[in-house]
């Protein structure tokens, strides 16, 4: 396929949105996976949306700083709450972390259920509008992505579970608004999933099946004018997969 002028303007950045995502993603989907608490990424996304639903519910609009700050209020109060929730009752986390997800859907569908536009926000929330970032939201997203890794590779040794669970909100909020909470998942978990058994160079592995699903998701969706996020979704997982049967060497059992 020969690519257009056109097509790279609508291209370029998307795939930049997509690397954006993937600098933060892959740590912590590392970390999500390793704590199992896989989950708490659709919960803490879902969360993020619902203050951005919230914003425009209150006539704040969906975009600009305020729209951004209940995006991220949202995101850090369910990190707190579910941080207590993992101190009082570990054993059934994942189990909260179901709830919080459900319940937070739920409140969304009420909220839009008498906004005429209400179907295509939900729809755009899933799935993202990744081709139609903007030069503005690029910026600002490089910009807090790096901020965040630099921090989390700085201290995630002693950040603690606290610690963690700010950095992840912080991260799923920027990138929830950027490519929508199906990406969102994942990014963070099918790296993370197809990478679990290399012994070496797993976090290079992980970027590397990351950014080849971005890749070959766009491509694919732009042939066959297929909506980009499912179509990214689908090319993660295939790539993940097939990685994983390349670095696939079971851990010994303790």
């Amino acid at each position: 396929m020969t690519l257009g002028g056109a097509q790279l303007d609508i291209l370029w950045p998307a795939f930049v949105a997509g690397l954006i995502v993937t600098a933060t993603h892959v740590p912590l989907g590392v970390q999500v996976l390793e704590r199992g608490i896989v989950f708490i990424d659709l919960a803490i996304a879902q969360i993020a949306a619902l203050g951005v639903i919230l914003a425009d519910y209150l006539g704040w609009g969906t975009s600009g700083l305020v729209v951004q700050a209940a995006a991220l209020c949202a995101a850090l109060a369910g990190a707190a709450f579910l941080r207590w929730t993992e101190r009082r009752w570990p054993e059934v986390q994942e189990a909260i972390i179901g709830v919080v997800f459900v319940v937070c859907s739920s409140v969304a569908i009420l909220l839009l259920a008498h906004n005429p536009h209400g179907g295509e926000s939900l729809k755009d929330l899933l799935s993202g509008q990744i081709l139609w970032v903007t030069p503005a939201q690029l910026g600002a997203g490089a910009v807090v992505s790096l901020a965040i890794g630099s921090v989390w590779f700085a201290v995630r040794r002693n950040a603690g579970r606290t610690g963690f669970y700010g950095l992840f909100a912080c991260a799923v909020t920027l990138s929830v608004q950027l490519v929508g909470l199906l990406l969102v998942f994942a990014s963070l978990v099918v790296p993370a999933l197809a990478t679990y058994y290399a012994r070496r160079n797993r976090y290079a592995r992980a970027y590397a099946v990351s950014v080849a699903g971005y890749a070959t998701g766009l491509l694919v969706s732009l042939a066959a004018d297929l909506p980009s996020g499912a179509t990214i979704v689908c090319a993660m997982a295939l790539t993940g997969a097939l990685a994983a049967l390349a670095f696939r060497v079971p851990r010994p059992h303790p």
